[in-house]
């Protein structure tokens, strides 16, 4: 039997609404042999989807999605990555210190969030979030499931609407501080894992998607982070086209980097 993977799953433990449980269960009923728990910023799920991987006979690689920034003489504009890690030691000593300094950051942002959200009209308080299980993250997929939840809202796609809520001009100039591209990769790596660029299809600030300028500056981006470490490249993901995909099987082929493929699945309430 053809080996089914998915190495692109979020669990509730950033901003899907499944358990990792939940998450393996679902893999086993589809048939996948292999997945991987690539949450935002943090590794809290990836044990819980391990124990019930054993159980339910479905390989559960160590997984995560960092928020970086790539910055360098080619690229004086920092562009916003998204770098997926896999097979890491999810006890790594200095992962899992910055990990805390990436929470930390995070829980400034949304303080700010927040309060620009009130001053629209669309109050919030923690009570909106959920707390069990020491979940702590709070995203703003989330953010955007708790305006559903108090009315604000009819589904979680409305506040990312062009100019609405959480992309108003207000909402957007509050940003958290990422980390280097770099960065992301070296702490994959120290922490025995590959990274891999996740949907490069959906990077801002490359210019117009599918132009000329876009695939150059893709080229010269990918060029860049194979010399940090990079090892892979995402070539497979929903919002990829056939074509798209097959211009990155080819880039990672230039490059000799693996390629991987993701559902970057959220769960069901993301699927309306």
């Amino acid at each position: 039997m053809k080996n089914k993977v998915d190495y692109h799953l979020h669990t509730y433990y950033s901003d899907g609404s499944m358990s990792p449980t939940e998450m393996v269960k679902r893999a086993k009923d589809l048939e996948y042999t292999e997945i991987a728990i690539t949450d935002h910023d943090g590794i809290d799920g990836v044990r819980e989807a391990q124990i019930a991987g054993d159980a339910l006979e479905v390989n559960v690689l160590s997984g995560i999605e960092l928020a970086a920034e790539l910055k360098t003489e080619k690229f004086k504009e920092a562009v916003p990555v998204h770098i997926l890690g896999y097979r890491m030691d999810i006890k790594n000593k200095e992962l899992n210190a910055e990990l805390e300094k990436i929470k930390e950051k995070r829980k400034i942002r949304n303080e700010k969030l927040l309060a620009v959200l009130k001053e629209m009209g669309y109050e919030l308080s923690e009570e909106d979030f959920p707390t069990e299980d020491d979940r702590e993250y709070i995203g703003k997929p989330l953010i955007a499931r708790a305006m559903v939840k108090r009315g604000y809202i009819d589904h979680v796609k409305e506040a990312f609407e062009p100019g609405r809520l959480l992309e108003a001009p207000a909402a957007k100039a509050v940003k958290k501080e990422k980390i280097s591209a770099e960065r992301a990769i070296a702490l994959i790596k120290g922490a025995g894992g590959i990274a891999v660029l996740a949907h490069p299809m959906k990077i801002k600030e490359l210019g117009t998607r599918g132009s000329q300028e876009f695939y150059e500056k893709l080229d010269a981006l990918t060029r860049e982070m194979k010399k940090m470490g990079l090892k892979g490249i995402e070539c497979f993901h929903p919002a990829h086209t056939k074509e798209e995909s097959l211009y990155l099987v080819g880039l990672a082929e230039k490059y000799h980097l693996h390629i991987t493929e993701g559902s970057d699945y959220h769960g069901p309430d993301f699927e309306k």
